[in-house]
């Protein structure tokens, strides 16, 4: 059937859904309803509470697979009505919500225009798009989130390293908690900030240059194979204003894809906490436990959902902070028209700012059209997912137990203003919780409860496409693995035995477990 033609499967599900007292027939008795559990609010979104007949409805649709004969019902469409067609080109992330109405799609175009504008130093008489820096890592949103994907390590030395930075931080013991419990205080470096800056405007000098060597390592795999590793040291070299603060923590940053990012803040907050397990208490051996942050624009703890480590709450903040920290531009959420600029870099702050006296840079109209855009990039569907070797390969990730921290499917809350994100089944593979990978990804950099070897479960939805978008294999939270196996690969602690597992299959059962991913 053409791909057009499925909004009549999605039609038939969101009939399914609204009908009061029906069990889906792929139901199995004893579905475990989202727990009820206290959370930190979602002041974000505009939800309606489920009722009782939803929650065993969604409990049901989102039972894990048991069959691997065929697909799930709508597995092939993981951002539910979201979801776009997979177009063959580099555009594949770039596509608004398959379920967005006209009106809405031309304010996708503005949010578009402004991710992908660059911007200048001020003054200039380009007035609308002025001020950049003085120090940034780069001149625009869409630079970093390469056609909407991944970022990637540089390729060589003469990669000026866009679409990676190095975060950094020292320890504040005495530091503000906000009344979190198990939050690690940090500090920004008194003299560089937050992150470190590998660019500037003219007459300044940037921060530093961003450096990388790998060695490599080699996995012998059953069967005969070998897998080989790249592992990466970073540094900040030619440090324009003396050495780091004594304790400060490096943590190397990809910029992540950007596609279904409101699908995942429409996740309710009660059903990623019934998934939490902080002590083991199943005794699986997977112990993910959220991050809680301080919101900057709600003033109160929120729960984590974005960046590598689940340090930010909404796509509006993550936006925010990154016009501020990646170019220097200032918003009403981070308000200093010099971005990162420290007290120690006095030339930096007296800098001209690109808007007037007390007004922000990117004003909250420009901001919240980004954020809209980021809200509303479509999920690509699923590729052959009925292929055998894929049905097989998913059948190795189950075996292997991938499903316990990429969980495969949510329903998102009924949402009064977000049409498109609003009750829809999705299939991202990703709790949005917290694990403790092991040394081997380790940065030894705590966020929020992050902890220095904890990271957010990465979605998997569009995996496969990652190499088509951006001409770059990039995977994992600073780019090194160059593919899927390599991915897999570098997992260790929680997903240690996971890992050793993949290492043991037989070739073609490992090929297959490659080929399913690939297909999301």
């Amino acid at each position: 059937m053409p791909y057009s033609s499925d909004t009549t499967i999605l039609r038939r599900w969101a009939a399914l859904l609204a009908r009061p007292a029906l069990v889906l027939p792929f139901a199995l008795a004893g579905a475990a309803t989202a727990l009820e559990v206290g959370g930190w609010g979602e002041p974000h979104l505009k939800a309606l509470p489920r009722t009782a007949a939803e929650t065993q409805r969604i409990a049901a649709a989102i039972l894990p697979a048991t069959d691997f004969s065929a697909p799930q019902r709508f597995e092939d469409h993981p951002a539910g009505a979201a979801t776009v067609r997979a177009r063959p080109g580099t555009d594949a992330f770039s596509q608004p919500s398959g379920n967005i109405d006209f009106a809405r799609e031309m304010d996708f175009k503005l949010g578009n225009a402004l991710f992908t504008r660059d911007w200048v130093s001020a003054p200039s008489s380009t007035l609308a798009a002025d001020g950049l820096g003085p120090l940034f890592n780069s001149r625009s949103c869409q630079a970093c989130h390469l056609r909407d994907g991944r970022g990637h390590t540089p390729s060589g030395p003469d990669d000026e390293a866009v679409s990676i930075f190095l975060r950094v931080s020292v320890p504040d013991p005495d530091g503000e908690t906000h009344g979190i419990a198990g939050y690690t205080p940090t500090a920004p470096d008194p003299v560089y900030g937050g992150q470190i800056q590998n660019f500037a405007t003219h007459g300044h000098r940037a921060e530093a240059r961003f450096a990388v060597t790998f060695d490599e390592v080699a996995v012998p795999l059953a069967g005969g194979e070998t897998a080989h590793l790249r592992r990466p040291s970073y540094e900040a070299a030619d440090l324009a204003y003396g050495p780091l603060a004594s304790g400060a923590m490096l943590s190397p940053r990809v910029a992540p894809q950007m596609i279904g990012l409101g699908l995942l803040e429409a996740v309710p907050e009660a059903d990623i906490l019934s998934r939490a397990d902080e002590t083991d208490a199943n005794g699986d051996g997977i112990s993910g436990r959220p991050n809680v942050v301080w919101s900057h624009e709600f003033q109160q703890p929120m729960l984590g959902r974005f960046g590598h480590k689940a340090g930010t709450p909404t796509i509006r903040e993550q936006s925010a902070a990154a016009f501020s920290g990646d170019m220097g531009l200032s918003t009403t959420l981070f308000p200093a028209g010099f971005g990162e600029c420290t007290a120690a870099q006095a030339d930096c702050r007296a800098a001209p700012v690109g808007a007037a006296s007390g007004e922000p840079e990117v004003d909250d109209e420009s901001l919240d059209l980004v954020a809209f855009y980021a809200r509303n990039l479509g999920v690509p569907g699923r590729r052959e997912a009925d292929d055998a070797q894929v049905l097989h390969g998913k059948q190795v990730f189950y075996e292997i137990g991938c499903q316990a921290c990429h969980q495969p499917a949510f329903v998102t809350h009924r949402l009064k203003d977000q049409p498109e994100q609003s009750f829809q089944l999705i299939w991202p593979y990703t709790d949005l919780l917290l694990h403790d990978m092991g040394e081997g990804l380790a940065d030894h950099r705590p966020e929020g409860r992050a902890t220095g070897t904890e990271w957010r479960t990465a979605p998997l939805w569009g995996i496969g496409l990652t190499e088509q978008v951006t001409g770059v294999g990039s995977f994992l939270h600073d780019g090194r693995a160059r593919t899927v196996l390599e991915a897999v690969l570098w997992h260790g602690g929680e997903a240690q035995s996971q890992r050793d597992a993949v290492v043991d299959l037989d070739p073609a059962d490992r090929a297959a477990l490659v080929r399913f991913l690939e297909s999301l």
